[in-house]
């Protein structure tokens, strides 16, 4: 389950893909199957994914315990070419986040 809360360790990889008309279903399908791999590396917690209801972006939301255990992760999946095949399916605009805000009610 994702955790959201400032000043931790946890990092965040955000990744907003942009995809073509009809795309999401099969780039989320696809995205799932990465997440499987991912979740085989040690200090990977969780990934979620969201759909805009435009149907042009997909975003992935995954975290890791720190930064080594979220590069330990693009990593396995650059060795398993599963960073590299999503660009089938749109063009991705990754990054590495922490988190420095939240408000709750």
């Amino acid at each position: 389950m994702p955790t959201i809360r400032a000043n931790s360790p946890l990092i965040t990889q955000i990744n907003v893909f942009t995809v073509p008309d009809g795309g999401q279903a099969a780039l989320i399908d696809y995205l799932s199957k990465a997440a499987e791999a991912a979740r085989e590396v040690d200090g990977w917690i969780s990934a979620s994914l969201h759909r805009s209801l435009d149907g042009t972006r997909v975003v992935n939301y995954a975290q890791s315990a720190d930064e080594d255990a979220a590069r330990r992760v693009i990593k396995r999946l650059m060795d398993r070419g599963l960073i590299q095949g999503n660009k089938a399916y749109g063009e991705a605009h990754p990054g590495l986040y922490e988190v420095v805000f939240t408000l709750e009610r």
